[in-house]
């Protein structure tokens, strides 16, 4: 998936619609996390610096098609323009009058945040005409939100048929570069790590995985469904039964292609889905009615711990446990200490499990933080990202 990114075309003078993620959350007007606003600055300031005329659009919560307050990326447009140290103009709509002549004033070097896309429903439905208004905008497109990328919505799908030149931002040329060559020129030992409640979620994950790593960890709730396939009792677990032959054919799979699947040896089990639960550590094969299991234990913590530190290219999605639960964290903290510490190339695919390694302060110590949950899934199990699909090739 090389595609062309910003670096390939000429911009000067040119109006740029960029495609961010500044899907924020905002409290009383102030953003409490700027994370994905800071990731798409690198692109933006080399707009800036490059003489274009840049148009950023972005969603913000789900509005359903419908103008509110609440959703207004105002405030972003206010702290954008201080983390830019230059003046970002708001337009109070997406394709009206204020929006077309904002864009008309632009000059060289300035930049201009579009009201919220989801205030439109032909958004969402990628609506032919909605995606030509906004594309007459620009000259070129750029998408730099991997987060949504999985979405074939207007703004990241549907523009592309109507302009010329479509490109990556750094932001979506970084998840590719990470995430394409982990799975396509991976360094080995090449361990994945998937946690989460569901198997349901990531059977494409576990399925593509396991034709390209060496070992597979699967923690979580997702576990208990998979020691059911080998006859244990889970107590009061989550398990998805009706998954438990598919959790025997992956066992089955990985067997036939020769990968180290591993699952908890111990686990940590409480008798109410609560922090303050009595609680006790058991083996895998023996939880009892009346018990689940909300973490992994400290065998399997060790065991886990060991993989990652051998492997050379690791990459890690799902906690092993109820981490907004300090009494059963232990077993994420462990993966995201184990990860911190390895000496190979780490790559931590968004969701819960980049929350978590935010949380604990190692994000800076990852290879990768990946910015998008579900594209990451999709981009792991194979899967074409429309927002990815619609960019020129190299």
């Amino acid at each position: 998936m090389n595609k062309k990114t910003i670096e390939d075309i000429v911009v000067l003078s040119k109006r740029c619609l960029v495609r961010v993620d500044f899907n924020v959350p905002i409290q009383n007007g102030v953003i409490t996390d700027e994370n994905r606003i800071e990731g798409a600055l690198p692109t933006i300031k080399y707009l800036m610096e490059k003489g274009a005329k840049i148009i950023l659009c972005s969603h913000l919560g789900r509005p359903k098609g419908k103008v509110s307050k609440e959703f207004s990326l105002e405030p972003v447009a206010k702290r954008l323009s201080e983390l830019l140290g230059a003046k970002v103009a708001f337009a109070y709509d997406v394709i009206g009058k204020d929006a077309q002549k904002k864009v008309d004033l632009l000059q060289d070097g300035q930049v201009l945040l579009l009201e919220n896309l989801r205030f439109h429903k032909e958004e969402t439905d990628n609506d032919p005409e909605f995606s030509k208004k906004l594309a007459s905008f620009a000259e070129i497109y750029i998408n730099d939100a991997f987060g949504t990328a999985h979405r074939a919505h207007a703004s990241t799908a549907g523009v592309a048929a109507f302009v010329k030149e479509r490109v990556a931002g750094f932001l979506i040329a970084k998840e590719l570069e990470f995430l394409g060559n982990a799975l396509s020129n991976p360094q080995r030992p090449f361990a994945a790590i998937l946690g989460g409640a569901k198997v349901s979620d990531k059977i494409g994950v576990i399925n593509s995985l396991l034709d390209k790593v060496d070992t597979l960890i699967i923690g979580g709730a997702m576990a208990y469904t998979f020691f059911a396939a080998q006859g244990y009792p889970v107590g009061d677990s989550l398990c998805e039964l009706d998954k438990v032959e598919l959790a025997k054919e992956l066992m089955a799979k990985a067997k036939e292609k020769k990968v180290q699947l591993l699952i908890p040896k111990d686990n940590v089990v409480a008798n109410k889905f609560s922090n303050d639960a009595n609680r006790k550590i058991v083996a895998s094969c023996c939880i009892e009615p009346g018990w689940q299991g909300l973490d992994i234990g400290p065998e399997t913590r060790q065991l886990f711990a060991g993989v990652i530190k051998d492997a050379k290219t690791i990459i890690w999605n799902g906690p092993m446990g109820v981490f907004e639960m300090d009494n059963f964290a232990l077993g994420t903290k462990a993966v995201a200490e184990a990860m911190a510490q390895a000496n190979g190339v780490t790559i931590i695919g968004g969701g819960d499990s980049a929350a978590a390694v935010a949380q604990l302060g190692y994000r800076d110590k990852m290879s990768h933080v990946s910015t998008g949950g579900g594209a990451s899934l999709e981009f792991l199990e194979g899967l074409e990202l429309p927002g990815i699909a619609c960019l020129e090739d190299e």
